[in-house]
């Protein structure tokens, strides 16, 4: 019996990843709101009332998407944060290798958030800007252990914090337009490495004006 009820769970396991993957697929050509879950389920071939033992309707699906894209994103990225201390050279190259690496694996990801951060289904964009605030929380209590930072106040931090996500998802997007191997992607990763030292070094000057009062 057991053995029956494993093959089962893997089995509708695999269909909500295929329900995932088609989604996926087909938001390369338009927007979450005007996804139907017959166009889905057509895509992987099954019933459309099997789309519904999996999602509630296309915006869990969605929510779905966002998880699967940015849970494995922010966790690597507080990695390589966390991997060198300061606002090192290294520390910018390994972000911007980092994000571009990304792109270049995962570029229908990388569209999906880009295009539904600010598209028309509201859970979706809660649910894309409820990610980047963890992500941004991470890097604060970062931040918070290294010397240029660790005095600051919690706002501060997450002020901080908050540029380095937003530049991250912009040049995510960035390296997307631009393709892999391009003229252009070189010049999108000269650009993302000047725009983090400008960011480290009003980091190592900062002071809050209402510090000098």
């Amino acid at each position: 019996m057991s053995h029956t009820l494993g093959i089962r769970q893997a089995q509708k396991q695999k269909t909500r990843q295929a329900l995932l993957d088609a989604a996926l697929q087909l938001l390369e050509e338009q927007s979450l709101s005007s996804l139907g879950l017959r166009e889905v389920t057509r895509a992987v071939g099954v019933a459309p009332t099997a789309f519904y033992r999996h999602f509630r309707d296309t915006a869990d699906l969605g929510v779905t998407l966002v998880e699967e894209t940015l849970g494995s994103l922010h966790t690597t990225l507080a990695a390589m944060l966390a991997s060198e201390t300061g606002d090192s050279e290294q520390r910018i190259a390994g972000t911007v290798e980092l994000i571009a690496g990304y792109v270049h694996a995962h570029p229908a990801h990388v569209r999906f958030i880009a295009r539904e951060r600010h598209g028309g289904v509201r859970a979706v964009r809660d649910a894309i800007g409820a990610q980047l605030d963890l992500f941004a929380r991470e890097v604060a209590e970062q931040f918070a252990q290294e010397a240029p930072t660790s005095q600051w106040t919690e706002d501060d931090l997450l002020m901080l914090a908050g540029m380095y996500v937003d530049h991250m998802v912009m040049t995510a997007s960035s390296f997307l337009d631009a393709g892999p191997g391009t003229a252009e992607e070189a010049r999108v990763a000269d650009v993302a490495r000047r725009q983090l030292r400008l960011v480290g070094l009003g980091r190592m000057h900062w002071q809050d004006e209402r510090d000098e009062h």
